[in-house]
This record gives C-alpha cells, sequence and structure tokens, in this order.
C-alpha cells in the first residue's frame, strides 16, 4: 500500500511547520516558505484555532504565498470548515497568497478516508489570486460548480471520491487550469464516480490548457484507459497520470491501441498489474519516442484471485 507522508514541498516553495509556543527557532522570510500549521489532536497544547493566530501574528501575513493546513485536532471528528473558515475570514490580511492544501496528514495522524473535509470551494471565492489548490481526504468533500479565472492547479487525494465532487469540478470554468490530479478511490470509501462523469473532463473542451492529467488511484482504472484512449483532452497534454489503481493489461492494451501517445513526455503507471509482457510492449511502443514511462510497482492480486484481488494503492 501506498505511504503517505507530509508534504516537503508545495507550489514551489519548502513547507516548513510553524513552530510550537516557545520554541524561538530562526523563521524564514514570509514569501519563502509554504506555512503548515498544525495543531496535535493528542498532546492538545493549542488548538488550530489559536496556533493559526498566533501565526498571523507573528510572520509578515501579507507576504504569505502558500498555506499548508495540517491535523486541526479531532479530523475525523469535526469537518475541514474550521480552518477554511479562518483562512477565509482572514483574506484581508492574506494578501498575496497563491496556494493553499487542507489535510496535510499521514496515515498515524489519521487514515486519508477518515478525514472529514467540507466545502473547499470556498477557498477560491475567497482568494481570487488563488493558483494552487490541493485537497487530501474524500469523506464529506463538496465542489460545487465553481468559475475561477487564475487556477492553475487541482489536486485531490482522496481513498474515495465522490461522483457529485468529480461531475462539480466537471462543470466547473477553470480557464487557466493546466494541473488536474483526482484519486478516484474505491466505492467501499465514497468512490462513487463513473466514466459518465468524467466524460466532460476527458472531451478536451472544459478545461482548454490543461496539459497534466491524473485519473489515478482508481478500481475502475481499466475502463479509465479505454475512455481516455479515444479521449479528446489527450492530445494537448503533456503528462498523464494513470497510476496507483488497478490497471491490467486489458487496459493498457486499449491505451496503446487507441490514439498515439508519442507526444507525452511522461506516462505515469506506477503500482499496476501489468504482465512483464505488456510491460515491454509499453516500453517498445513509447520509449523510442523519447516518452519517459513509469512502470514501478508491479503487483499480484491478492490471494491470487485474478482481476478481482486487485487492489488500489490508497483506500481507507
Amino acid at each position: 500500500m501506498y505511504s503517505i507522508d507530509h508534504l516537503s514541498e508545495f507550489h514551489g516553495l519548502p513547507v516548513v511547520a510553524f513552530p510550537e509556543p516557545d520554541n524561538d527557532v530562526e523563521l524564514p522570510e514570509a514569501d519563502a516558505a509554504a506555512w503548515c500549521i498544525h495543531a496535535n489532536a493528542w498532546e492538545g497544547r493549542e488548538n488550530w484555532q489559536d496556533a493559526f493566530h498566533r501565526f498571523l501574528a507573528t510572520v509578515d501575513a501579507g507576504r504569505v504565498r502558500a498555506l499548508v493546513v495540517g491535523s486541526w485536532g479531532a479530523t475525523y471528528e469535526n469537518d475541514s470548515s474550521l480552518p477554511i473558515g479562518l483562512i477565509t475570514a482572514a483574506a484581508d490580511r492574506l494578501t498575496s497568497l497563491e496556494a493553499v492544501f487542507v489535510g496535510d496528514m499521514t496515515s498515524e495522524e489519521n487514515e486519508i478516508s477518515w478525514i472529514e473535509q467540507s466545502d473547499v470551494t470556498v477557498l477560491l471565492a475567497a482568494f481570487p489570486g488563488l493558483l494552487e489548490l490541493g485537497v487530501r481526504g474524500g469523506t464529506g468533500l463538496v465542489f460545487p460548480p465553481t468559475r475561477h479565472e487564475k487556477l492553475r492547479r487541482l489536486t485531490l487525494e482522496t481513498g474515495g471520491l465522490p461522483g457529485e465532487v468529480v461531475r462539480g469540478i466537471a462543470s466547473s470554468t477553470f480557464p487557466s487550469l493546466t494541473h488536474l490530479d483526482l484519486w478516484l478511490g474505491v466505492s467501499e470509501y465514497g468512490g462513487d464516480a463513473e466514466l459518465s462523469d468524467l466524460a466532460p473532463l476527458l472531451g478536451g473542451v472544459r478545461f482548454p490548457g490543461l496539459t497534466h492529467l491524473g485519473l489515478r488511484n482508481s478500481e475502475i482504472q481499466n475502463e479509465v484507459a479505454e475512455a481516455v484512449a479515444a479521449a479528446p483532452v489527450v492530445a494537448g497534454l503533456h503528462t498523464l497520470d494513470l497510476s496507483n489503481g488497478v490497471l491490467g493489461d486489458e487496459g493498457a492494451a486499449a491505451l496503446l491501441e487507441g490514439q498515439p501517445l508519442t507526444h507525452l513526455a511522461c506516462l505515469d503507471l506506477h503500482h499496476h498489474f501489468l504482465s512483464e509482457e505488456m510491460e515491454q510492449r509499453i516500453r517498445e511502443e513509447l520509449e523510442p519516442h523519447g516518452v519517459l514511462v513509469d512502470l514501478d510497482g508491479r503487483n499480484t492480486p491478492w490471494d491470487d484471485r485474478g482481476p478481482e484481488g486487485r487492489f488500489t494503492s490508497v483506500a481507507e
């Protein structure tokens, strides 16, 4: 299974944890870090609200470019509307904010599908200059159709991405979007998106500037690969990421037999269930054209049950 670590870099900046009270470490310049605000649910020395207010009083808030929301306490009970509400309420002070990531937690802190999220589009409404939005956790996640002129990168990391969220994204207007990464997950943890939900994304019209598309960590990875094989959006991509799911030879064959992929800079298929023969075929067809192919992490089904024993990298 995939190990989810704390972010070390976000929005091109090193992630720096805002220190706990009475820790006199030297801090970087406000615009030189992606600041992670974290409240330890078990030690309980300081809640997230107090940590955030102390952060605003300590750094030059008007120069902060990126915020990373770590644990906000009992995140399996209290949803992300608390930190999101505090950040949006400080919009008049965070005038240079370009990027927010909500839910930077490891499985030791909280399993990804236990993280209680909320309506993250509130951040887009509050910060018209936001360039990047990342979210970890799909439980309770809300994403109604939204318009935002500046957003370039959108990443949703989940063990199960609700179909309603996918439909909300597919109905949104993001004219500047170049990078879209969706972890679709499994139905057991709320990942009920269907191919029809992805159709507007694959049509190439909704987000005409898209150069990176990730449809990852899916229990319907073969069906996704078959749909991508004929999807107009692929022609404009530099990178295509179908990793971390249950991709087998049937899906990979459909991908190779569809439209040409030789224009890609990278095809990421790591964590897969491909045979050695299919791996070799992919390399022979794409690598001579300069395509970087990631085929790391060949898996075998649990209990030798064939396709039914395949598993995604991330679920619970």
